[in-house]
């Protein structure tokens, strides 16, 4: 039994659904600490005629102290909607499959989707569908664990009686692997190959959203996210 974890992230890169992919188990963590800096839950990158075209969606935060991911409220001041569209629609206009899948944004920024995790959650679920993923899609906040750090990543393992916990390379810093052996589970750090795939706009930009890849490859989609399902 292979488990895997992750916060939700908005409209993440290839390698973050390749390790869904290779997983039996993905748990979303919306219940550890929303971070105070940026982070990957608010903002990606797509690629236009300039270079990279960052698109963010903004929170509420000020004065709010700590939250927790899962209660994060989306900012519905201002144009960022439109014009989040109007760029995507733009730097993606000769992309032969931008008409089949920018319906979900359009869909999520004219709903008035109150809460980042449920937008991003709509948004990663989208992708496995297109992606014919099997795995099994489970939330923290449904499993009633509240520990923290590496205690609740083994926490989440035993819960499922993994086997195996998978995790990118770059985690080896801050995880304890002896606490995971001392449980039963072996650690299998990798990290995700990049796969280079026609991309509009000049020189290769790798790790950008997975929609950049959508739009450009369509159904050849799943083939370029470096690891396919079990």
């Amino acid at each position: 039994m292979i488990v895997s974890t992750a916060r939700p992230y908005f409209c993440p890169y290839p390698g973050y659904f390749a390790k869904i992919l290779a997983s039996d188990i993905f748990v979303i963590l919306d219940e550890v600490q929303f971070p105070q800096g940026s982070t990957w839950i608010t903002r990606n990158r797509f690629k236009n005629d300039q270079g990279t075209l960052w698109m963010s969606i903004p929170v509420l935060k000020k004065g709010l102290g700590m939250q927790k991911i899962s209660k994060v409220k989306v900012c519905h001041e201002g144009r960022w909607q439109k014009k989040h569209l109007a760029s995507l629609h733009q730097a993606y206009l000769h992309a032969p499959y931008r008409d089949e899948h920018t319906g979900i944004f359009e869909r999520l920024f004219s709903s008035g989707q109150e809460n980042i995790f449920e937008m991003n959650m709509e948004i990663i679920s989208y992708v496995l569908g297109e992606l014919g993923c099997t795995t099994r899609i489970i939330r923290m906040s449904d499993l009633g664990i509240q520990e923290k750090g590496t205690r609740l990543i083994v926490d989440i393992c035993l819960a499922f009686n993994a086997t195996h916990y998978l995790v990118q390379e770059s985690a080896r810093k801050w995880l304890d692997s002896i606490f995971f052996e001392r449980s039963g589970i072996k650690v299998e750090f990798y990290k995700p190959p990049t796969q280079i795939y026609p991309q509009l706009w000049g020189s290769f930009v790798p790790n950008l959203s997975i929609f950049d890849l959508l739009f450009t490859c369509g159904p050849k989609t799943k083939s370029y996210t470096g690891m396919h399902n079990k």
